[in-house]
């Protein structure tokens, strides 16, 4: 790339621009997967709209691969490319919270504490996720689950609107009312439309919460998922429980004597308070054996959002691979339990998030997120902080996957893919919705200048 680009770049940009050579250009390149290493040849910090349409004509003028990143949270390392350039929108930070309308208009750099921060002191919350180090952006756009999606929906579910620099340097809001093929697309069709710069997001009214682990010893853990498979579709849709089999990690503030031990977990939310979430969860817990612990409790749903935080910080080693869960047999259980006991490392594990309720109350077709009829998301991660380590968990997650996968439906959450899974996992990712994005691609980006993401090549 010529000097001159770059000098005429910086000039036209009010934040930073990181070259490759330069002071901070490694921290600023490094990822929350520990496990990918690229070396984009610039980096463009951006602060503001104007930014971003300077920084998107830049690297389509220069023919540069174009690499977006929000929270930088991305599993397989999409939010950077090799030798190409990286709009970091990490800096457009505003939160503006309308508590009379219920709504939060949430800059594209935010994460999902900033959000909650912001929110929860007028007693309400977005639905998303259970990381609070999360970008809201990636998150949302790829459709965003967690603690309060059985009863408020996925995270794109509860989205009014987006402001959207588009491919040709131009701007578009995306609503009900103006651009709704691009708004029906942003819905879980991830970065490939546009880069969204703000999100205006309904609101719920969530404060405390009844919530935390309850954790038994893995010998334990057919009888469980049986329960727990049997019990969710009864369960009131306040109460939220997810499935985790994994290890304790040997570290405060698990007890010394359980460290290394592997669990079958049930991570429970009730949106309510402590009597209604014992009752809720009575029917599941009175027929389980007496767990090793269980440190449910009242607390502000943002300690409950940030709980895990200290578990994965960034530059881990990561390799994940994701499924949507209709059913679970007995069959399906047993493949589960005869690769969980084989975790790698203490951090690796298969988590079952419920999206159900009302989830199953949107049509597969009003939004780009197809599989409205899945029980569970579910993802199995192998994780360590030793880089010599990304071997063994690289190889254990991808067994495991292929063990359950043929108990499973075809495509899966796509934040829960990396990049090395092929055109098929993405079309039964999207089903009947797939040719209507590839159309929607085509509209708003033809030339598919952004493709550095788990991408929808535009229509023919």
């Amino acid at each position: 790339m010529r000097d001159e680009a770059k000098i005429k770049l910086r000039e036209n940009l009010r934040g930073a621009v990181i070259a490759r050579g330069e002071t901070d250009y490694d921290e600023a390149r490094a990822l929350f997967n520990g496990m990918i290493d690229k070396r984009p040849s610039l980096i463009a910090r951006c602060v503001d709209v104007a930014d971003v349409i300077t920084a998107v004509k830049f690297g389509s003028e220069n023919d540069l691969r174009i690499a977006i990143r929000g929270g930088g949270h991305n599993g397989p390392g999409l939010g950077s490319v090799d030798d190409g350039l990286v709009i970091d929108l990490s800096a457009m930070k505003g939160v503006r919270v309308d508590p009379a309308a219920r709504t939060v208009r949430v800059g594209a750099g935010c994460t999902q504490g900033d959000v909650d921060h912001a929110t929860h002191a007028f007693g309400l919350a977005v639905p998303a996720g259970i990381i609070s180090t999360t970008g809201i952006a990636g998150l949302t756009l790829s459709g965003g689950h967690g603690y309060l999606t059985r009863k408020h929906g996925l995270t794109i579910d509860n989205l009014l609107e987006a402001d959207v620099v588009l491919a040709d340097g131009g701007f578009a809001v995306a609503s009900k009312d103006e651009n709704a093929d691009l708004l029906w697309a942003l819905r879980g069709g991830g970065g490939n439309f546009g880069i969204v710069t703000s999100f205006l997001f309904k609101l719920h009214p969530v404060n405390a919460v009844f919530a935390g682990p309850i954790a038994w010893d893995q010998q334990h853990a057919r009888t469980i998922m049986q329960h727990y498979r049997d019990f969710l579709p009864t369960a009131p849709e306040e109460l939220s429980v997810f499935l985790g089999l994994k290890t304790i990690p040997s570290g405060p503030p698990f007890p010394e004597e359980l460290w290394g031990k592997r669990i079958c977990l049930l991570m429970c939310c009730y949106d309510g308070a402590e009597d209604g979430g014992r009752k809720a969860l009575a029917p599941l817990l009175d027929a389980l054996p007496t767990p090793w612990f269980n440190w449910m409790g009242t607390m502000p749903y943002p300690a409950l959002q940030s709980m895990f935080d200290g578990l994965y910080p960034k530059g881990m080693q990561w390799y994940w691979r994701g499924d949507f869960v209709k059913t679970l047999p007995d069959a399906a259980i047993d493949a589960h339990l005869e690769q969980a006991a084989r975790t790698p490392s203490e951090l690796s594990l298969m988590h079952l998030y419920p999206i159900d309720g009302a989830v199953h109350r949107v049509g597969s077709g009003e939004t780009a997120w197809n599989c409205r009829d899945a029980t569970w998301s579910m993802v199995i991660a192998g994780i360590d902080p030793n880089p010599q380590k990304a071997g063994p968990i690289t190889r254990w997650t991808k067994a495991y996957w292929e063990a359950v996968h043929p108990f499973d439906l075809g495509g899966a959450y796509p934040n829960f893919m990396m990049d090395d899974e092929g055109d098929a996992r993405l079309k039964a990712t999207y089903g009947s919705n797939y040719a209507r994005l590839a159309e929607v691609k085509r509209k708003y980006d033809s030339a598919n200048l952004f493709r550095v993401n788990q991408n929808i090549r535009p229509a023919a």
